[in-house]
């Protein structure tokens, strides 16, 4: 038997199996990645730390008073504010594996394994995900066992839900970060972005207290509804409910998976 015949005779045995395991969730690749990511100490810390500093600064300042624009105490505006910044952190932090990642050729290596461009995607979101869901859960319950925050339990579980959803878009800003930026700019370029999503979005200071031009700027970016789909979650006035926040967050995150597909395919082809 020739090498060619053996060729032919073997190839119709392999492209099922390449096809199956193209079609599924990498279910091993996915869990590797969740588990290096909660293995960065040093970014945990950095990430934890910082929202449950300000909650704790700003939360027992105003604590007591009651903002009118959302019918809720501000210790709960404050709260929900970090967890949405903690949670915006967790998942952007992601750009900077992805860039290193890039930069040692480890994507190239992904692309000639199964592993399909929706699987890295896939991984990247969920490991991301995995990373908020810690922050988020730390920053309520500091505010609730330190600052004695009071809400119904309902209300909270809401609250922390919308938050952990509303994450993917920023996990897919990350990813696109990493695909696009190279080492030497990937910071300056984390900062821009994470900084004004921050500000911007009321993350930091409530938009209430702002200048009316920022609340026009906050409507059209993800950071603004990530923290409104929080307040609407514990119960904030507002007719449309968290239907409203989560369509939006919704179409960002398709907008962003579709750029982050684009690119992938791009980079397969010309490698």
């Amino acid at each position: 038997m020739t090498s060619t015949t053996a060729t032919t005779l073997a190839a119709p045995a392999v492209r099922p199996v390449a096809r199956t395991v193209r079609g599924r969730l990498p279910l091993r690749y996915v869990a590797l990645e969740t588990v290096r990511q909660l293995r960065n100490v040093k970014a945990m810390v950095f990430t934890f730390a910082i929202p449950v500093v300000m909650l704790l600064v700003f939360g027992a300042a105003y604590g007591s008073q009651l903002d009118q624009s959302t019918g809720l105490r501000y210790l709960t505006v404050t709260t929900l504010q970090m967890a949405s910044y903690g949670a915006m952190m967790a998942a952007l932090s992601q750009a900077f594996a992805i860039v290193n990642e890039r930069s040692i050729g480890w994507n190239r290596q992904l692309r000639v394994t199964p592993l399909s461009g929706w699987g890295f995607m896939v991984s990247k979101v969920i490991a991301a995900m995995a990373f908020a869901a810690l922050s988020i859960g730390i920053t309520i319950a500091v505010s609730v066992v330190a600052l004695h925050a009071s809400l119904d339990p309902r209300h909270w579980v809401a609250a922390a839900f919308g938050i952990w959803c509303g994450v993917i878009p920023f996990a897919l800003i990350a990813i696109l970060i990493g695909q696009f930026a190279k080492p030497s700019f990937a910071q300056p370029l984390f900062m821009v972005v994470f900084m004004g999503l921050a500000i911007l979005g009321g993350l930091w200071v409530p938009l209430s207290v702002m200048p009316s031009w920022m609340g026009s700027v906050a409507h059209l970016l993800p950071s603004f509804w990530l923290n409104r789909i929080g307040q609407m979650g514990a119960g904030a006035t507002g007719s449309t409910g968290m239907v409203e926040p989560a369509l939006v967050l919704t179409g960002w995150a398709v907008a962003l998976a579709a750029v982050i597909a684009w690119r992938y395919r791009r980079d397969a082809v010309r490698q």
